[in-house]
């Protein structure tokens, strides 16, 4: 048997399937794509997580789109993190031009033009849906993981998410939170010392500074209402086509804290909403997260093992998660060993340590009798790259240095009246871009501020004080809007899943 049958005959066993499958393209050997080795992914096995690695240029954004307009073609939702804006034409069909026949002629699958049908979010001021998601929603621990503080800081920020609750004083935004720690320093300082223990004034200083940091990077976009239900992400078009839910990151590439902020409170809450899958047919909805060294950059160890956490747990729910960044080693080594499919396109060799990391990345990647794989990772061209994922079995697939397919949908972005044009159109801006600014904390407890000032003697009293059986703030909480928001308030419970979020985030409306 000549190596190229035997090459051959190994690519299609080790990549046969069964089931229904996604189409990369055709494995190479010796420079030349082979048209009967094609390199295909099982839908089953899609909730296995992913990488996609490579050097700027090399076509890592591609791949991604060409994977994503995939899913969708088979009825997989997918969230896409847009932080290039380059994402965008996965909305538009392609065009066939002699570059892209030339590539399916040598892979032998004909060129097909298709857009997917795409939803705009944003969790800034750029157009598209408004992701938002209350404080209360994120829980005294995630909180305070989030602000990176110590243990006795924490205890502090658990304290006052327990007096809001037994309070029902309302945490949506930032001005909320912001305005209980300066109620805790002066006006509610004896109370809260009365019923939780002493409050240390310095550990508030350095929460208020770490919200405040927070605030500066755009977090006073993200928290508040109305929150985000996640269920608005697994979504089929009128043809049974997945949805793309592309979120549009351009203007927050510089504000690293905000984006892993925002990424690991999403896990979690799918993680919590979506009912156990076990072993599907196809994934309900898959992640890509572009750019992802932002999403480990600058985070707190602890906030690394709640992200590491939720990852190794979200399979269960049917949900892949897809890496895509310049250098495996972006991604910790905990989340690199739960991830089942692995495409590496082309390192750049230019310093010694450049070609260490080329020697240790090999060395992830299956022992092959056809490749030198240190080598071919510097040698293959754009729109080539090595794959190997899991077979319906769960074992391995075969190294497979692969000519992948060209995008269905248009490469680059779409221009603005494109995109407002879709934009216009959007259910989901319909519903969550309406600006609620409901009676919450801040202006419960400057309510509760001006009462006090008012009703008052100048010479306080301590037997009226002693005879008053219900303060302001329980007096201002029967009041009908105020319970209407504290239904937003989890009220006295373990706040869930590894102490992320609350059991009562769960709740009908949503997790943002």
């Amino acid at each position: 048997m000549s190596d190229t049958l035997k090459f051959t005959q190994s690519i299609i066993n080790g990549y046969n399937t069964k089931g229904d499958f996604i189409l990369l393209g055709s494995a190479i050997l010796n420079n030349v794509p082979q048209k009967e080795a094609q390199v295909k992914l099982p839908l089953s096995t899609l909730n296995r997580h992913g990488l996609i690695a490579g050097a700027t240029g090399t076509g890592k954004t591609v791949t991604l789109q060409v994977i994503a307009e995939n899913m969708c073609a088979k009825g997989i939702p997918v969230l896409m993190m847009d932080l290039k804006g380059d994402l965008s034409g996965i909305a538009k069909s392609g065009t066939l031009n002699p570059k892209i026949e030339e590539r399916h002629q040598l892979i032998g699958i004909p060129y097909v033009a298709n857009a997917t049908s795409v939803e705009f979010l944003t969790l800034s001021k750029e157009s598209g849906a408004k992701l938002r998601a209350t404080v209360s929603e994120f829980g005294a621990v995630l909180f305070s993981k989030i602000l990176n503080l110590n243990d006795t800081q924490s205890g502090i920020v658990s304290v006052l998410f327990k007096y809001a609750d037994d309070k029902q004083l309302p945490l949506l935004d930032l001005k909320d939170f912001k305005s209980l720690l300066n109620f805790s320093l002066n006006e509610g300082k004896a109370e809260l010392q009365k019923s939780y223990g002493n409050i240390s004034s310095a550990s508030v200083g350095t929460i208020l500074r770490a919200v405040v940091e927070l605030e500066s990077q755009g977090a006073d976009e993200f928290f508040g209402e109305r929150s985000f239900e996640v269920t608005d992400l697994v979504k089929l078009d009128a043809y049974g086509r997945g949805i793309a839910s592309i979120i549009r990151l351009t203007d927050i590439q510089d504000k690293p804290k905000l984006f892993s902020t925002f990424m690991l409170c999403l896990l979690a809450e799918i993680y919590q909403t979506f009912p156990e899958a076990g072993d599907i047919d196809k994934p309900k909805l898959c992640v890509f997260i572009d750019e992802a060294h932002l999403l480990f950059k600058e985070a707190s160890q602890a906030l690394l093992d709640q992200i590491e956490a939720i990852i190794k747990l979200i399979r269960s729910k049917g949900v892949g998660i897809y890496f895509c960044t310049q250098n495996p080693y972006d991604i910790p080594e905990a989340v690199l060993s739960q991830l089942g499919l692995k495409i590496q396109h082309a390192l750049r060799a230019f310093t010694e340590k450049d070609r260490k990391a080329i020697k240790k990345t090999a060395e992830n990647y299956p022992i092959s009798e056809f490749y030198k794989t240190d080598e071919l990772l510097t040698s293959i061209g754009i729109g080539q790259a090595l794959v190997t994922g899991l077979s319906e079995k769960g074992i391995p697939t075969p190294l497979a240095a692969t000519h992948l397919r060209a995008p269905m949908s248009r490469i680059g972005t779409l221009s603005t009246d494109e995109i407002q044009q879709i934009v216009s159109t959007s259910q989901l801006v319909a519903k969550y871009n309406e600006v609620l600014d409901r009676e919450s904390a801040f202006e419960i407890l400057n309510k509760k501020l001006q009462s006090i000032q008012e009703e008052e003697p100048e010479e306080k009293t301590p037997k009226k004080t002693v005879k008053e059986e219900k303060s302001t703030i329980e007096k201002l909480s029967e009041n009908t809007m105020v319970r209407q928001v504290g239904r937003t308030v989890v009220r006295e419970v373990t706040r869930g899943l590894l102490g992320v979020l609350g059991i009562g985030s769960k709740r009908k409306k949503g997790w943002f």
